[in-house]
């Protein structure tokens, strides 16, 4: 039983065989293949809207080189403390926009505010002695399984743009604010003020499957050069663009998410019913956090479930007491149904025990 991450299981079987049709033959090398040219199409086609789209292979990768579009070196980028621009990705982001400052905003629920960011930027008042505020980053869904809907992200959005801020989306689980919103794409991203995002899909049954997609074209120019000096320039590309194509054909993005997050919400149904296990935050999308006995942790522990404790301080003041530990289990397209029920039954005799 494993709801450690979502990137603990392999490659949806479709996206598998669509890189081993693409294997066949012969094809133009760099991002100059059909299969990438495709994809940046589709793209278009999901998102309403003209796009410019390129392929790289990992989200850090994806969040670092899109920051680097928006933030000059004396810039300075908002997100949340938790963000993974702030804490999981080393210092990529400073290192790819050339020393940027990335400031972590606090916010309840792994979401920012409006308040705390314009809070922040008045707190800018040393003229070139501070970091020019050149970005503010959001991610949906966020670290803590929460979404932020179209209105969030418009009055986000405003904030932003009167201080001629871009706005950028961390949207490695993207797929899972989609199918929990009921939304269009197009609805949390450009129509709502985004203009970068890094749109991810290795955690939704891809391999290598991630993209920076721009929806204000203007701020592409020189992308080709920034993917290529960040060694993201995959010389064999028709690999990442038959991926994209076999994940956005016939909805097997949305249909991944929804099973996951469908998984997410029985796993909720099933910790609820203990009366010992307590669900301090809400679940949206396919993570889920919850507070439990240390000693119930350890049983699970001993029994082969795993799972990731997790900062107990994310909590703020709801807290957690000495004898209690606060975790975080993510569901997958690929779970197994059975062993969601299975695990819903374990805690039930460890808890009756």
């Amino acid at each position: 039983m494993n709801f450690a991450s979502d990137n603990v299981y392999g490659i949806h079987p479709r996206i598998l065989a669509a890189i081993e049709a693409a294997n066949k033959g012969t094809s133009a090398s760099y991002g100059y293949d059909d299969y990438s040219k495709r994809a940046e199409e589709k793209l278009s086609q999901l998102f309403e809207k003209e796009v410019r789209a390129f392929l790289v292979t990992s989200g850090t990768a994806a969040n670092g080189l899109a920051l680097s579009a928006l933030a000059p070196s004396y810039g300075a980028v908002l997100t949340h403390a938790e963000a993974h621009a702030a804490v999981d990705e080393c210092n990529s982001p400073e290192m790819f926009t050339g020393g940027a400052k990335i400031i972590g905003l606090h916010g309840v629920e792994g979401k920012i505010t409006p308040a705390v960011v314009e809070k922040t930027l008045k707190g800018f008042i040393r003229s070139e002695h501070d970091p020019k505020p050149a970005a503010l980053s959001i991610t949906n869904s966020t670290e803590l399984g929460r979404v932020y809907t179209p209105s969030e992200i418009k009055a986000l959005s405003a904030v932003a743009k009167s201080r001629k801020m871009k706005f950028h989306t961390d949207g490695a689980r993207f797929a899972n604010a989609v199918a929990s919103l009921g939304v269009k794409p197009a609805e949390i991203t450009w129509k709502a003020g985004i203009d970068v995002m890094s749109f991810g899909g290795t955690k939704n049954g891809g391999m290598l499957l991630e993209a920076v997609i721009f929806f204000d074209t203007a701020l592409a120019e020189d992308f080709l050069y920034r993917r290529m000096r960040g060694g993201q320039l995959v010389s064999k590309s028709r690999y990442l663009g038959a991926q994209m194509l076999a994940y956005l054909e016939g909805d097997l993005w949305l249909e991944n998410a929804r099973q996951a997050n469908g998984l997410a919400k029985r796993l909720v149904e099933g910790l609820k019913a203990s009366n010992r296990i307590r669900m301090p935050l809400p679940s949206d999308a396919n993570e889920i956090f919850a507070v439990m006995p240390k000693k119930l942790h350890d049983k699970l522990q001993a029994a082969g479930v795993h799972y990731h404790d997790w900062m107990p301080d994310t909590l703020g003041p709801k807290g957690i007491a000495e004898n209690e530990i606060f975790v975080r289990f993510v569901l997958s397209y690929a779970t197994p149904p059975e062993e969601v029920e299975r695990f819903i039954g374990l805690v039930k005799d460890l808890v009756s025990a």
